[in-house]
């Protein structure tokens, strides 16, 4: 038998078990990975080497094997003891398919997409291979894996594999272990959940609820359960919602889990439609929302760093970015100037050298931690997300772009003399520790927005020192909270959020601090919006709406290209003060070098 005609046979014999497409385990699959978990029984319960250890027990299970391959197998599994790869749950995203994973070594090992032949599809060359775009650690429990969109006329049921090793019988498919065939859509899902105290907060994408505004919770209900979909778990558990708004959905607690908080690890919940405010829901039932999400305590991502019997920190910041890695040491250095002690970096799919980055600045002492959120659009929630985490690690915490930077204007002058004095290190620590005894919840600062001045490059000693041309009167404002006040809803549009009755917040004068916003960057820079906006509310740069929105460029158009005189636009006000202040306290008196261009030498 010619090589051609073993090939032929070899497909004839491949089983194909999904009703939705081609792909599925062939009877040496089958019997490769059972002899694999036996091996890993086998091998930990009886360690290669030792007295107890019986070689005979291998030979009959593994008599359907020869003995070249049991022996191919257990070097194998000597040498890498691999897990499978468990694909929990598939998100179909506009431009990628999100695989949640368990079983993944570390975020460095080497994956590739696999996919298969929509069903009715001729199966000749039904799997396609292709590099995975991105892994990342998602929680304590999964992690997440990008993969492309699938070729026309291939399943989005997109499986993973381990590249096949020259030297082992085992190919890479054989390892992949399918849970079911599902992949949810991202227009509705519960796609994360977190134990708050004695209740559950829930994340939902596509429940079209108002923005800025709380709506009614008797719609909604929560449900709690294994969700194992292999095992046919349910969700057993449903106790009401009691407040809704936005993405959020807040419910009680289960009283056995109420009792023992340790069992909601983990546990996947959903959220339900009330047939009563829902034309969709059936009379007798609640309709669920599809759900990845699973509990976990913001605890759970506390930086290592945190510190013990010290109490809190008094001043962090959170942001969300997507590559952003070029602003990240600027932005961090020079907030830790001022006195930010802690930041939580949401990563929102970036692709650069964000992590990285983050990683060094770890290791210079600067405690940043950073947290994948595969989420697209869900700032706000991720804004809510982040203000449950930093609760129990934080006084006040500052919601913030990575292009926004604060700063105190007006210096004083010494007495008796005509030198100008700028605040000092740890300033912004200091004023928010001022009103950390009082009914103020919230400090609310005003937002200068700044364009290109004149550049057409990228400016070397950072956005403080390089741009110094801005619009004349502010645009919007970004705000300092304290998380214990903030309303059960969490309600927040980015730029604010809701306290609890009996706190307020207040508008910081100018004269004492502005943020000083860079907005409109040199065309290079710019022009990395118009991928996607990482706001729900917030249309993307390239779509017909609200295209007089201050959220976006004023005659900029939808169109990623380069307007006439970009580099002189938004050009009112000259104002030198921030790179003034930045340039007297914060470079090398010797080499004249700024912190964020020191580290990079």
């Amino acid at each position: 038998m010619d090589s051609e005609q073993r090939r032929k046979r070899k497909r004839s014999l491949r089983a194909s078990p999904s009703p939705h497409s081609h792909c599925g385990f062939s009877a040496r699959s089958l019997i490769l990975c059972l002899s694999f978990i036996f091996l890993l029984l086998l091998l930990h319960r009886f360690p290669i080497g030792t007295a107890s250890f019986r070689p005979v027990v291998i030979v009959s299970t593994l008599s359907l094997l020869s003995s070249s391959t049991s022996n191919s197998i257990r070097d194998y599994v000597s040498s890498r003891l691999l897990l499978p790869l468990r694909v929990e749950d598939r998100v179909l995203f506009p431009d990628h398919v999100l695989l949640m994973v368990s079983h993944i070594n570390d975020r460095s090992e080497v994956l590739e997409c696999v996919y298969c032949k929509d069903i009715g599809v001729e199966a000749a060359n039904k799997l396609i291979v292709r590099p995975v775009l991105s892994v990342d650690e998602l929680d304590e429990l999964r992690w997440v894996a990008r993969c492309p969109l699938p070729p026309q006329n291939y399943s989005a049921e997109v499986n993973l594999r381990r590249p096949p090793r020259k030297e082992s019988i085992v190919d890479g498919d054989e390892w992949l272990r399918r849970v079911h065939p599902t992949v949810h859509s991202w227009e509705m899902m519960a796609y994360a959940a977190a134990l708050d105290r004695d209740s559950a907060v829930v994340f939902v994408k596509g429940l079209n609820l108002r923005p800025d505004r709380e709506s009614d919770p008797r719609q909604f209900s929560c449900h709690f359960g294994t969700g194992d979909r292999e095992r046919g778990g349910k969700f057993a558990l449903t106790t009401r919602a009691f407040s809704a708004a936005q993405e959020v959905i807040r419910c009680s607690l289960p009283r056995s889990i109420r009792m023992n908080p340790s069992k909601a690890h983990g546990i996947r919940v959903t959220v339900g439609l009330n047939s009563h405010f829902h034309a969709n829901a059936r009379a007798s039932n609640h309709v669920l929302v599809p759900s990845v999400a699973k509990m976990s305590s913001p605890k759970s991502y506390n930086s290592y760093k945190h510190k013990k019997n010290q109490g809190k920190y008094q001043l962090c910041v959170c942001t969300m970015v997507w590559n952003q890695a070029s602003s990240l040491r600027e932005w961090i250095m020079y907030h830790a100037w001022l006195g930010v002690e802690r930041w939580f970096i949401y990563d929102n799919n970036s692709d650069d050298r964000t992590k990285e980055v983050i990683q060094e600045l770890e290791l210079e002492d600067y405690n940043v931690t950073r947290h994948t959120w595969p989420w697209i659009k869900t700032q706000e929630a991720g804004f809510s997300h982040c203000a449950l985490r930093a609760r129990d690690e934080c006084n006040w915490v500052g919601f913030m772009d990575v292009d926004e930077f604060f700063y105190f204007p007006f210096p004083t002058h010494r007495r008796g003399s005509n030198k100008l004095i700028f605040r000092g290190q740890n300033s912004l620590r200091t004023l928010v520790a001022n009103f950390s005894s009082t009914t103020i919840g919230e400090i609310r600062t005003a937002c200068h927005s700044y364009g290109p001045s004149g550049l057409n490059s990228l400016p070397s000693q950072g956005v403080t020192v390089g741009y110094t041309c801005r619009l004349q009167s502010p645009e919007r404002h970004k705000s300092i909270v304290r998380p214990d006040v903030l309303d059960r809803t969490l309600l927040n549009v980015v730029h604010h959020f809701r306290l609890r009755k009996g706190f307020k917040y207040l508008n910081l004068p100018q004269s004492t601090g502005v943020i000083n916003h860079y907005k409109y960057q040199v065309w290079e820079a710019f022009r990395a919006k118009f991928f996607r906006r990482v706001a729900t509310y917030v249309a993307d740069w390239q779509e017909k709406e609200n295209e007089g929105s201050k959220d976006r460029a004023p005659g900029l158009g939808t169109e990623a290209i380069e307007p006439p005189k970009w580099p002189l636009q938004f050009c009112e006000v000259w104002d030198t003060g921030l790179r003034d202040f930045v340039l007297a306290n914060l470079a090398d008196p010797t080499t004249g070098l700024l912190p964020w261009e020191r580290s990079l030498l």
